[in-house]
């Protein structure tokens, strides 16, 4: 039997979301089971080391169970020798709406075809990183690809895999209600969530 055929068998057995890799929420559904102690499904924002202070900020944006992902993409990233920020996190949809501004109706290169309510950046399950190389933060290197290798292999889907907008520094996490569905279909459900207080992880 392949490791990832055993992975997801342990997922699908704990009933948490099955993709056959041993990503953080994995690993806390494991650890809930044998010790009993903690929620389960998910292994909480502060069971994994924190990281520098920049990053720390951004990630106390996203959702709890974004933000132990977004630290071990870090973490992971620093020991295969790449140093990785985290430089964006939740943005509100006035926010959002001031990016779409950017070389439309406002002065500035355009950074984003998604006005507000219609980015993943506004629901906390979204973040964006920075590659930095002595000190210097790096808008292009092929270190994006290495790391975006390690966070599919976290679980974690990569902007750099979209088709009609490749967004190499784009980390989210999709929930497990919404894995077959579109992007339109997940952000619609999303806003419809946020409108009458529902969890966007229930």
């Amino acid at each position: 039997m392949k490791t990832e055929d055993m992975v997801a068998a342990v997922q699908q057995k704990l009933n948490i979301g099955v993709d056959g890799k041993p990503g953080p929420t994995t690993w806390g559904a494991i650890y809930k089971a044998i010790v009993g102690d903690g929620p389960p499904g998910d292994i909480g924002a502060t069971a994994i080391a924190t990281v520098d202070p920049r990053s720390e900020k951004n990630i106390a944006t996203l959702l709890p169970k974004v933000q132990p992902m977004a630290r071990e993409l870090v973490h992971k990233a620093t020991a295969a020798g790449i140093t990785i920020r985290i430089i964006s996190g939740l943005r509100s949809y006035a926010e959002q709406d001031a990016l779409y501004a950017q070389g439309r109706t406002a002065p500035g290169n355009k950074v984003t075809n998604a006005k507000g309510g219609y980015s993943n950046h506004n629901f906390g399950i979204a973040f964006d990183i920075g590659v930095f190389e002595g000190g210097a933060y790096r808008d292009k290197s092929p270190k994006y690809k290495a790391v975006g290798v390690i966070g599919m292999d976290l679980g974690l889907e990569w902007g750099g895999n979209w088709v009609t907008i490749i967004d190499q520094p784009h980390f989210q996490l999709r929930p497990n209600w919404a894995m077959h569905l579109g992007e339109s279909e997940m952000l619609t459900a999303f806003r419809e969530r946020v409108g009458t207080g529902k969890s966007i992880f229930s």
